[in-house]
């Protein structure tokens, strides 16, 4: 069998143009002081989880068919009694995203996925945590393609956090903006 050398889109891109972008934007002196995106976190908690286990099953399945890679099940940490919660119950759906997938999947989200949201105008760019890590929410899972429709009971949404080397703020949204991730530009919207 033999085994070819794919490299996603946006992993090309990332070392042909963002590298270098940065290079000359920030100054670094050697291309490993360059931020990278090391992985996208895909969290989805279950409203209803506790009163009907099958909407965990159903997130793990979509979760599973957007991303390509098993999703596992979040588990409660402690009893909240006002909840009916238990500890160690299935209570969500989440996955970890690196390498090839992780390209794959950031170039699906900016390309098709995002698009397709009603009014969209950008992802909002204040959603940094300060040590380089960005977090966005979806509100509606029926944006990824891979999702039919017609199947889905009730429309959910998850966040989805991009963790980067970036140091800070500034570093890590030229990089995402270089990966080509469509901020919103809000000096625009004030004008």
């Amino acid at each position: 069998m033999a085994t070819t050398n794919y490299t996603p889109r946006l992993a090309d891109r990332y070392k042909k143009e963002v590298v270098p972008a940065l290079m000359k934007r920030f100054g670094y002196k050697s291309v490993m002081q360059v931020p990278k995106l090391e992985k996208i976190n895909l969290n989805r908690g279950v409203n209803g989880a506790v009163s009907d286990k099958k909407l965990v099953d159903v997130a793990l399945e979509e979760l599973t068919l957007i991303t390509g890679q098993k999703a596992v099940a979040t588990r409660s940490k402690k009893d909240i009694s006002n909840f009916k919660l238990r500890k160690d119950m299935p209570i969500g759906a989440r996955v970890t995203l690196r390498g090839v997938k992780m390209y794959e999947f950031l170039d699906r989200l900016i390309a098709t996925a995002l698009p397709r949201v009603r009014d969209f105008r950008g992802v909002n760019e204040k959603s940094f945590d300060g040590r380089g890590n960005y977090t966005m929410g979806v509100t509606e899972q029926i944006i990824f393609p891979e999702i039919d429709i017609d199947k889905v009971n009730r429309i959910t949404g998850m966040d989805i956090t991009f963790v980067t080397t970036a140091g800070t703020n500034e570093e890590a949204f030229e990089l995402l903006k270089e990966l080509g991730m469509p901020f919103r530009n809000i000096k625009k919207e004030q004008e």
